[in-house]
């Protein structure tokens, strides 16, 4: 086969990024991240793995709350934009239209297709970064991003990342249908 070793890393494709949002110090602050997954089906539960000294921290530590929103292609610039600078330095709050739901405290973006609010639960530390556990709460989209009343992926459009590369990608073609296509392997492995 001629496998080779490349060493230990995180080489998880794909990686779609978010915008983590939490208020801190009575503003909202987006932080960019690619770091992150779903952990539980029901309850809704997923991790966002930040590094210690991210500024947001601050706010969903804080708060105990915090928004995961999924930015399109379009919006690669301002999203990139904001994993460059940090909230220590830089103003985000006045980047995006802001908007608030249930749980009052959990900074979301207007312009982003998909917006998770969150209710933390857990604060796992690792040696430099930090996974916060958070219960989804709610869900925001607009109609036009929705097909049959759930989030359409196509029309999202959302912005993919190659860590090892420092590059964003766009989605793909469908492949094929989840739990039909393997079907014909069951029946003729038995």
């Amino acid at each position: 086969m001629g496998k080779v070793t490349i060493g230990p890393g995180a080489f998880l494709y794909p990686m779609p990024i978010m915008l983590v949002g939490a208020n801190v110090g009575g503003r909202p602050n987006y932080l960019t991240v690619a770091c992150w997954c779903v952990v539980n089906r029901d309850p809704p539960i997923i991790l966002v793995a930040l590094n210690k000294n991210r500024y947001t921290n601050i706010g969903i530590k804080g708060n105990g709350t915090f928004s995961v929103n999924i930015p399109c292609v379009k919006m690669v610039k301002i999203t990139d934009y904001c994993g460059i600078v940090s909230g220590h330095e830089v103003d985000k709050s006045h980047l995006f239209k802001t908007f608030y739901g249930k749980l009052e405290t959990a900074p979301m973006i207007e312009e982003c297709p998909l917006n998770l609010e969150c209710k933390l639960h857990q604060i796992i530390e690792f040696q430099t970064n930090a996974a916060f556990i958070g219960e989804i709460i709610e869900v925001y989209s607009e109609d036009r991003y929705l097909t049959n009343g759930f989030p359409d992926i196509k029309k999202i459009d959302p912005i993919i990342f190659s860590r090892h590369e420092n590059i964003y990608w766009k989605m793909g073609e469908n492949l094929a249908q989840a739990y039909n296509v393997g079907k014909n392997l069951k029946s003729n492995s038995r």
